[in-house]
């Protein structure tokens, strides 16, 4: 960080925050919730800031827990967690490598939403493909705040991932790193493809998952070893058959999700990539059975339990509402009062052209408009 940044950042913060000045930098990243108003203080400097080469993580936090927010509070949506009681209270203490599927529209946000309630959304990472650096404000916030993007092409990610990954190993925050080893989200099609290249490759068939590509884990857990503490095996289901959208999710739909964690020590986890990669086909064989046993039972094994929902992500809501709904109405208000024809033709303009940029935003999560990974000629070897 430039020195008269820093000499601003800490002066706001120990303002804001009644922190004492010899409190080291990395305390800042803290995403519990107790300092919110220094992070907006922040945000309105309007400046990205490092410290030791670490992107600061506020604006990342405020910008999750806008969509947390309407996940958990607009929309209602109950995530209960069926996990070993001994593990759960390791759970946002440690640094963990998140196994989720990749079946439903909103999988992302109960991620979002596990790691809120965890205390970790700030310093949360993802492996995500490359063009999702693109999509406005979401992926432009990715890019500055150090995830890892891929291009699914192994020769070309082998470098480029790996150099990420070991960024990741002086991360001051504790943080889960969630992958999707199948590497796009499911489809009757997709899924049938997969299938063929698993038979062909002698491997067990998958009825509710695609084959995982192994070599993107082999190399996360190669290069967070020691760092992180274990893998989060996650399988995520919807109770009633629910088939949970983004857009219903803005509409105020309320889903009923359930949530499925097994804690897998990372020692357990073979180094050598050919163990591991038979070890992670040997977990989604597990997935599978846990999924069957849903789909016949209604519920996952294990103990239920509900994180209580943290009221950080509705503060952050309410304080930006406040601070920028009235100034806009005042804005809105006036325009009108003025007649002025050509001045409501540009506010309708704008406002139609931001409502196709949140329309197309939202299509990015759409499953009949995901991307055409996967949806390959069978013959055509998969890079695993």
């Amino acid at each position: 960080m430039k020195p008269q940044f820093m000499s601003i950042f800490v002066s706001c913060r120990q303002l804001l925050t009644r922190e004492h000045p010899t409190k080291t930098s990395a305390s800042y990243h803290s995403t519990k919730g107790k300092s919110f108003l220094s992070t907006y203080h922040v945000s309105a400097i309007g400046a990205r800031m490092w410290e030791t080469d670490e992107q600061d993580s506020g604006a990342a936090l405020r910008m999750s827990q806008e969509l947390v927010m309407l996940l958990e509070w607009w929309s209602g949506t109950e995530c209960i967690i069926h996990t070993d009681p001994r593990a759960y209270p390791k759970y946002g203490k440690e640094n963990a490598i998140v196994v989720l599927n990749h079946k439903f529209e909103i999988d992302f946000l109960c991620g979002w939403s596990l790691a809120e309630r965890f205390g970790v959304l700030g310093g949360s990472k993802v492996l995500a493909k490359k063009e999702l650096a693109y999509v406005p404000i979401i992926g432009w916030m990715w890019y500055f705040t150090e995830m890892v993007f891929c291009t699914r092409k192994w020769e070309q990610d082998r470098k480029t991932v790996a150099k990420s990954l070991l960024h990741l190993r002086d991360y001051p925050e504790k943080y889960f790193f969630l992958i999707h080893c199948e590497g796009t989200r499911f489809t009757e099609k997709k899924h049938q493809i997969s299938m063929q290249v698993a038979h062909a490759k002698g491997l067990p068939s998958l009825k509710y998952h695609l084959l995982p590509r192994t070599k993107g884990f082999a190399i996360t857990v190669r290069s967070l070893r020691n760092v992180v503490s274990a893998v989060y095996d996650c399988t995520l289901n919807f109770r009633n058959n629910e088939n949970p959208t983004l857009l219903g999710v803005l509409n105020g739909k309320k889903y009923h999700a359930d949530l499925y964690v097994r804690r897998i020590p990372l020692e357990e986890v073979p180094e050598d990539e050919d163990k591991c990669s038979a070890w992670l086909h040997k977990l989604y064989q597990e997935k599978d059975a846990f999924q069957e046993e849903y789909y016949r039972t209604g519920t996952f094994p294990e103990t239920p339990m509900v994180p209580p929902r943290r009221p950080w992500t509705l503060v952050n809501w309410l304080f930006w509402a406040s601070l920028l709904l009235y100034p806009f109405f005042r804005f809105l208000v006036n325009m009108i009062s003025s007649g002025s024809s050509l001045t409501l033709a540009s506010f309708v303009l704008v406002f139609f052209v931001a409502s196709m940029g949140v329309r197309w935003m939202i299509g990015v999560t759409e499953i009949d408009k995901g991307s055409a990974y996967g949806n390959i000629d069978s013959k055509q070897k998969q890079n695993d």
